[in-house]
């Protein structure tokens, strides 16, 4: 119970009687420590905001620590002020006291953390690397861009692998029989002529003996190039076999098919005769148009039918299928 009474005893020798009660001591004393109790109060309230409000910073418990340490700094002042008129030295001992406590775990806690604290990047750093993954996006986004390029431009080259003759750059068959399929659904559909035309080198397999499968394959290149040249921009022309050619004609009734056949055979038989590297052929030319209740199985029958019959009457010449 005397700890208690000296504790509240509030008759010791006052600070003022050291300072002789002199006004401008005392407004340099009182008005130091108000604002400095005022600073202590406002910064703790201020970190304990931030720790509420930041519950994902690493540090949370150095920042309570340092709450702590200045609101008891602050009480310091408080009752250096106090202590001017009334002199509570044990009170103000005792939150010396506690200030040097909470003083000396803050500053462990400080050097604790110091390290992680240290390992923290800087904001030059986080700069630099956020500078480096920027590049790194860019680069990787170009990357990304090249193989997308080369990805569109290797599926081009399958694509046309898988539609494209190799020897002569023309459609292959089943890409041949694609397009007349859809040129036979259209011709339907829109009530418009369609014709074929089966075409099949003379004598090809002695030109392959005489002359060699390499000048087979030059005959074959020279011939295909010699058909696409009459033909227009809407038709089709591909190879469906080994010397047999297949012509796409829409919008074309049979007789000025027949009329580009007979033009055709006519220029394959002219090229052999001008230009003596290449062995001379000929070519046979079955022709049919679409009906109106055709498959692309019929069609192809009779172009094919046809075609034989030219053969029979002595090749080099073009037959028309009845319709």
């Amino acid at each position: 119970m005397d700890f208690i009474t000296d504790l509240l005893n509030g008759d010791f020798m006052p600070h003022g009687h050291c300072l002789l009660w002199r006004t401008d001591l005392l407004i340099l004393h009182v008005g130091g420590d108000v604002l400095t109790f005022i600073a202590y109060m406002l910064i703790p309230l201020a970190l304990v905001r931030l720790v509420r409000a930041r519950d994902d910073l690493h540090f949370n418990s150095i920042f309570l620590l340092f709450a702590g340490f200045i609101f008891f700094c602050g009480a310091t002042h408080l009752l250096g002020i106090i202590n001017v008129w009334h002199g509570y030295y044990y009170i103000h001992g005792i939150v010396k006291s506690l200030t040097g406590v909470i003083s000396i775990l803050t500053a462990i806690m400080l050097w604790y953390l110091l390290p992680q604290a240290i390992s923290i990047p800087s904001k030059r750093s986080m700069q630099i690397t956020i500078a480096e993954l920027v590049q790194a996006e860019r680069k990787l986004a170009e990357a990304n861009q090249h193989l997308e390029a080369e990805v569109k431009k290797r599926t081009a080259q399958l694509e046309k692998m898988a539609t494209t003759d190799d020897l002569t750059g023309l459609c292959n068959r089943r890409e041949t029989m694609r397009l007349l399929e859809l040129e036979i659904a259209r011709a339907a559909r829109q009530h418009t002529a369609l014709s074929i035309m089966m075409l099949d080198l003379d004598h090809f397999k002695a030109i392959n003996d005489n002359y060699g499968h390499q000048a087979g394959d030059v005959t074959l290149k020279s011939a295909a190039e010699s058909f696409a040249l009459l033909l227009r921009k809407t038709d089709f022309i591909g190879r469906i076999g080994g010397e047999e050619f297949l012509i796409i004609l829409p919008d074309t009734a049979i007789d000025n098919a027949s009329a580009l056949a007979e033009r055709i055979r006519q220029a394959l038989q002219l090229q052999s005769t001008e230009n003596p590297s290449i062995p001379a052929c000929t070519v046979s030319i079955g022709v049919a148009q679409c009906r109106p209740d055709d498959s692309l199985h019929d069609l192809i029958q009779r172009a094919d039918e046809s075609l034989y019959q030219a053969k029979s009457k002595g090749r080099n010449c073009v037959s028309q299928a009845p319709n």
